[in-house]
């Protein structure tokens, strides 16, 4: 268990739901419980690591609704629903939509306690790849004008002269740009500056 990020419990029932609280408090696990979907939705600070266990069937707003509205947020947070017997053809939809598993009731307290454990690593995983695109367009954002153009056309594969052809300089000083490039981006070879493209051409479509 991580002490940094919070099992965020919602659950109407309130016996299943303090019996959770106490199961996570037992191994240092620090959790909020909410009695509802809107309730959890009123307190959502995208900022918080961690992972969101989820009862199915709920009043007002299923877990299914609660989740679409949080993929509709772009919420990073891994879902775990719990469901009763006749809810698995809905658990299963959720999985189609995003859900990293569900649980059976009744469950199993290490059962339970292993899933959580793969969600935060997940919600970890996530969060750092986040952290290395922002980094990266952070980089890319830093350049000048002229070392943006330079950076699109080497990593296009356009050779040096092409591009100071086009660009109306110098073969030179396309090559001190280029440099000026690769050493603001901390790359050192052409296939890491082609790499760097594709992963912020990728991250600009996300973003």
């Amino acid at each position: 268990m991580d002490s940094k990020q919070t099992v965020f419990i919602v659950d109407d029932d309130p016996g299943i739901r303090e019996g959770l609280g106490l199961l996570l408090n037992s191994v240092g696990q620090p959790c909020e419980l909410y009695s509802s979907a809107p309730a959890f939705l009123d307190a959502y600070d995208p900022h918080k690591s961690g992972c969101l266990l989820l009862d199915i069937r709920m009043p007002r707003m299923t877990g299914l609704e609660l989740q679409a509205r949080l993929n509709q947020q772009g919420c990073l947070l891994p879902v775990i629903f719990i469901t009763g017997h006749g809810d698995i053809p809905m658990a299963v939809e959720a999985m189609r939509h995003g859900a990293l598993d569900f649980i059976r009731k009744p469950f199993r307290e290490q059962e339970l306690l292993d899933r959580i454990n793969e969600a935060l690593e997940v919600d970890a995983g996530k969060r750092r790849h986040q952290l290395d695109r922002q980094k990266l367009l952070n980089k890319i954002a830093a350049l000048s004008e002229r070392e943006l153009e330079v950076f699109y056309r080497v990593a296009a594969g356009e050779m040096n002269k092409a591009i100071a052809l086009d660009l109306g300089i110098s073969e030179r000083t396309v090559e001190v740009h280029r440099s000026h490039v690769m050493k603001k981006l901390e790359v050192r070879t052409l296939a890491q500056l082609v790499r760097m493209k594709i992963e912020a051409d990728a991250s600009a479509d996300i973003l």
